[in-house]
């Protein structure tokens, strides 16, 4: 299926409605040619005239396989969707008044969702009357990123929706070329304290 729809995409050879066209290719003098060129130029070479880009003026073509044109697009197709890695948002729900123990466990749980390159939705819910303690809640959200800022950055500050107020973050990029450069320093004091044992021995 997925075939038959890049097939309806493209133009082939008496396909091409354009007068003229301009050729994009390895092995020819990329210019405008006449269609009827275009073609000849390609049946000479046992290939096909494919329009690659149709809203350009002329329509731009190439000439080549068409089955080789649909293969090279399917593959580069593949590699972009790898490409593409999925970010899952896991959302952590507090109270008003979560105790020590019940926040430390869900920033615990944060920081394993960061690390594993996931985004954290944390939000305070405020049921009946608990919604008087919304500026407890933006408190609370507000220690939530402090406490994970070597983990994530905040992508938005503490909102409030209806009966939740909410807080997003995003898992901040490990920075591992950098840790080499901090290493580096100790390096040049070794010579100095090597100098200071025959000072002990002697003694």
């Amino acid at each position: 299926m997925k075939n038959d729809t890049l097939k309806g995409q493209y133009r082939i050879n008496e396909q091409i409605r354009a007068k003229e066209v301009r050729i994009v290719s390895d092995d020819i003098e990329p210019k405008v040619y006449p269609i009827f060129q275009a073609l000849k130029m390609a049946e000479e070479k046992e290939l096909d005239l494919v329009e690659i880009s149709p809203n350009a003026q002329p329509p731009v073509c190439r000439i080549i396989d068409y089955s080789k044109f649909l293969y090279q697009l399917k593959k580069r197709q593949k590699e972009q969707k790898a490409k593409q890695v999925k970010i899952n948002v896991k959302e952590i729900r507090f109270g008003p008044q979560t105790d020590d123990h019940d926040y430390n466990f869900k920033l615990k749980h944060a920081k394993g969702f960061l690390e594993d390159g996931d985004k954290v939705k944390a939000y305070v819910f405020f049921k009946g009357r608990s919604i008087l303690f919304k500026e407890q809640g933006e408190v609370l959200l507000l220690r939530f990123a402090n406490d994970l800022e070597d983990y994530a950055k905040v992508d938005q500050m503490p909102i409030l929706e209806g009966k939740r107020m909410t807080i997003q973050l995003s898992p901040k990029k490990k920075e591992a070329s950098k840790k080499p450069a901090t290493g580096g320093a100790p390096k040049h004091a070794a010579p100095a304290q090597k100098a200071e044992k025959p000072e002990m021995s002697a003694e």
